[in-house]
Formats: structure tokens, C-alpha cells, sequence
């Protein structure tokens, strides 16, 4: 029992914890982009799948509240993690070496703060109406939530996608160390493939980041157009 006690306060549950969340939010940034993409499909393709969303009820409700407990568990460990490491050395290096550190390991916390801050704004914004709320009601020519021109008169706003743009490349910093860190502490560590590991977060970042960012992108140069009737 004190052994079982003694593992439940020890940094490795926190670590595993964080990388097992991590690794959970990783798979729905992947889902939420394969979903926010087919905004380049149009309006009805696009409308669907939120209707197919909005279909599930409960369900997405349960899905929604599962990742934000793993957001929260994601954040709680990251600051616990911190505190231990404050504690266990409160007298600050005379030098630091950032030799080996990058400045994405360096800024760990400083990223994820942020994005936590900005993914309650995206939720206030596309998914609860609060802060744009001229255009979330919006329906198409079926009835339907039209999510689709709802995105593209937030994203002509420059300041909604400039807020976004920053957000994405934070975002970026933020998954290049961690997915490599992920996969250490679930103990996928080997010399032989590490490299590889290393490569392939860093190019699993640029797909996110870029996909996420292509919307913006889309909306501001036209490539992703209103349709016919909606100012």
C-alpha cells in the first residue's frame, strides 16, 4: 500500500498522465481538422457534417466534456509537474545551458496556457454564439445551422484571424517538443528510431498546423467564398 501510495504522488504518474492526454487531444486536433477542411468541399458538405454533429445530443455533449477533462488533467499535471520541480531545486542555476533545451521545451508552459486561453474564445466564438453573435443563427436553404458562412464572416474579420494565426503557430511550438516527449514517456524510446520519432512529430505539426491555418488562409484570399445571398 505505501508503495501504491508512494507512486500515486510521484512525478511518473504525472508524466504518464500528461502524455496519455496529450496523446487523446493529438487524435481530436486531427479529427477537428479533417472536419474544419471540408470547408474547401462547401457549404452543403460542410453544413452536413455539423448537422451530423449536432445530431449526436448527448453523445457529443459526453465527447466534449471527456476532452475537456483530459485538457484540464492535461494542464493540472504540466503545472504539478513544475511545482515538484521548483521544489526540488528552489535555489535557481547561477547559469542556465540551454544547450539541449529548444525553445519549444523551454516554453511548454508559456504555449499551453495560451492555447488554453484561446481554445475558450474558439468555443465562446464558433460553438456557443457568445461573441459574434450576428452570424451564428444563420440557417441555409435547408434549415440548417449554417456553419459554413458563419466561419467564413468570422474569419474575414482580421483580427479574429490574426488572434488565430498566432494561436496555430503556439500551437506549433507547443506540439513539436511534446509529441516527442509523448511517445519518451509512454516508453516508445530507442536511439535506433528516436530520430525518427523526432521527424515525424515534427511533420504530424506542420499538418496540423497548416490545416488548421489553410481556413484563414482560404477565407482571406478568397479561395473560400460566401454563397449566393449571405452578407
Amino acid at each position: 500500500m505505501a508503495t501504491l501510495m508512494r507512486f500515486f504522488k510521484s512525478t511518473i504518474l504525472s508524466k504518464v498522465v500528461m502524455a496519455a492526454t496529450g496523446f487523446i487531444l493529438v487524435l481530436f486536433l486531427l479529427g477537428h481538422m479533417s472536419g474544419n477542411l471540408q470547408m474547401y468541399i462547401g457549404q452543403d458538405k460542410m453544413n452536413q457534417y455539423a448537422e451530423f454533429l449536432q445530431g449526436l445530443g448527448n453523445m457529443l455533449w459526453a465527447v466534449r466534456g471527456f476532452m475537456l477533462l483530459c485538457l484540464v488533467l492535461h494542464v493540472w499535471m504540466s503545472i504539478r509537474l513544475k511545482l515538484l520541480n521548483l521544489q526540488a531545486r528552489p535555489v535557481a542555476y547561477v547559469k542556465k545551458n540551454w544547450v539541449k533545451a529548444t525553445f519549444s521545451s523551454r516554453t511548454m508552459m508559456w504555449s499551453g496556457a495560451t492555447i488554453g486561453f484561446f481554445v475558450l474564445y474558439h468555443l465562446l466564438h464558433f460553438t456557443l454564439g457568445i461573441t459574434n453573435p450576428e452570424s451564428y443563427h444563420f440557417t441555409d436553404s435547408l434549415g440548417r445551422h449554417d456553419v459554413y458562412s458563419m466561419v467564413i464572416l468570422g474569419y474575414q474579420n482580421i483580427f479574429v484571424s490574426g488572434v488565430y494565426t498566432i494561436a496555430m503557430f503556439l500551437l506549433g511550438f507547443h506540439l513539436n517538443h511534446a509529441i516527442a516527449s509523448m511517445f519518451q514517456t509512454l516508453g516508445v524510446n530507442h536511439p535506433i528510431y528516436n530520430g525518427l520519432i523526432e521527424k515525424g512529430g515534427m511533420i504530424l505539426t506542420i499538418l496540423i498546423v497548416g490545416g488548421f491555418l489553410s481556413i484563414p488562409f482560404g477565407v482571406l484570399t478568397g479561395i473560400i467564398q460566401l454563397p449566393a445571398g449571405v452578407m
